[in-house]
């Protein structure tokens, strides 16, 4: 077991909160703090650091309840604004995906297709109060007899919507290239050929689980900022993946983690869940969300002071190694360089292009700094932290070398 300098409780900085005397700062601010203090000082000092992302993130999906119909309907096939949506639930229970596209979208057969609107283009909208059109289908039960029914509804009159995410936050992810000699279009946007480009698509030291990287922090029942307001880490997102391999700092070197996530779609905005067009892949939706780290010692607190020239993303080519599995890295390159706009991979200087939002990923850690120094957002405790993997302890000269804790 480790033995720490500091030893802080989620009770005791929680009562600093109320209090309005908690010290928070933003996973920009305490690289810096850090830096200059060490991970003692830090922790001692500095109660909580905020995160943020604002990012497309395919497996997300909103569960809603359309309320029951006069005469009653078990919905058998349902679309909202012409999106189809999965109904093999119960009688008005449906779950609408992101990536779902519209029933008459050509999708590909005019390459490359726009996927103009899809399932996150609806989930905006129902955030921004538009009103929807549902059309429902069935095949009419005693109980059930309705087999047809057409109705305009907004957000406020379902029962229940709720944003139900199995695959949010990923811990690292692809920086994507292309080798082949013709531009493809990808989840990663489109890649022109021969490096024409290097897509990316995470907030870097403001990333969440960057900022956790072994998940001592982090787990079911913690409370974040999800789309604008309120949610809670539910469970390990799906692929969670937390034996990646690593870098002697701890941060992993490929995707890891990941979160699934609640919350009550109602309290959120549409600035932070936005429906997302990817020429020639398909539909996504960009959701904002943000974890507040607890600094309940040193070792979290040297984690959160990891900044982008810490952090080592994979480059993979999406042309020929990607869709063949292969599994090859073509290097590793610092978050550094990559927001610097320019990356050198097998000799060649190749522009990056962010996929994350760093101005709104900003605003969400600050807002959630905001709502905690107001003493309106409290800590939650997980009741089980994520599955993690052995970790070492940060050497004495931050190079995450040292004996294995668990």
């Amino acid at each position: 077991m480790a033995h720490y300098q500091v030893n802080k409780t989620y009770q005791e900085i929680n009562e600093k909160i109320k209090k309005g005397q908690a010290v928070v700062v933003t996973a920009d601010e305490i690289v810096a703090i850090v830096k200059e203090k060490g991970p003692v000082a830090a922790a001692r000092q500095v109660d909580v650091v905020t995160t943020g992302t604002f990012s497309p993130m395919c497996s997300s999906g909103a569960l809603l309840n359309v309320g029951h119909s006069s005469p009653p309907i078990k919905i058998s096939r349902a679309w909202l604004n012409n999106v189809p949506v999965y109904c093999g639930l119960a009688a008005v229970d449906i779950y609408l995906g992101a990536t779902e596209p519209t029933g008459d979208d050509p999708l590909n057969k005019v390459y490359p297709g726009e996927f103009k609107y899809g399932g996150g283009h609806v989930i905006q909208d129902l955030v921004a109060g538009k009103t929807i059109h549902l059309v429902a289908e069935a095949y009419g039960t005693d109980c059930y007899p309705r087999k047809k029914w057409d109705r305009h509804l907004t957000i406020n009159e379902l029962v229940n919507a709720v944003l139900l995410n199995p695959r949010n936050a990923y811990q690292n992810y692809n920086c994507a290239v292309n080798l082949t000699k013709k531009i493809i279009y990808t989840y990663m946007g489109p890649l022109r050929p021969k490096m024409g480009n290097a897509n990316y698509c995470t907030a870097g030291q403001l990333s969440p689980l960057f900022n956790d990287p072994y998940y001592l922090t982090v787990g079911i029942g913690t409370r974040i900022f999800l789309g604008g307001g309120i949610g809670y880490v539910s469970w390990p997102g799906t692929q969670h993946n937390p034996n990646a391999p690593r870098a002697d700092n701890g941060l992993p070197l490929k995707p890891a983690g990941a979160l699934m996530v609640i919350g009550d779609l109602k309290q959120m905005h549409p600035r932070y869940l936005m429906g997302v067009s990817l020429l020639g892949y398909g539909c996504s939706l960009a959701v904002g969300l943000g974890i507040p780290i607890p600094l309940l010692n040193e070792e979290v607190a040297y984690y959160c002071g990891l900044g982008d020239e810490d952090i080592l993303m994979p480059v993979v080519d999406y042309g020929e190694d990607y869709p063949n599995a292969t599994g090859r890295i073509l290097t590793h390159v610092t978050y550094a360089a990559l927001k610097s706009g320019r990356i050198q991979v097998e000799g060649q200087e190749v522009q990056t292009v962010p996929l994350t939002s760093m101005v709104r990923s900003r605003e969400i850690a600050h807002t959630l700094k905001t709502w905690l120094q107001e003493g309106t957002f409290l800590l939650g405790e997980p009741v089980e932290l994520l599955p993690s993997c052995p970790r070492r302890a940060p050497g004495p000269a931050g190079s995450g070398g040292g004996e294995e804790i668990s």
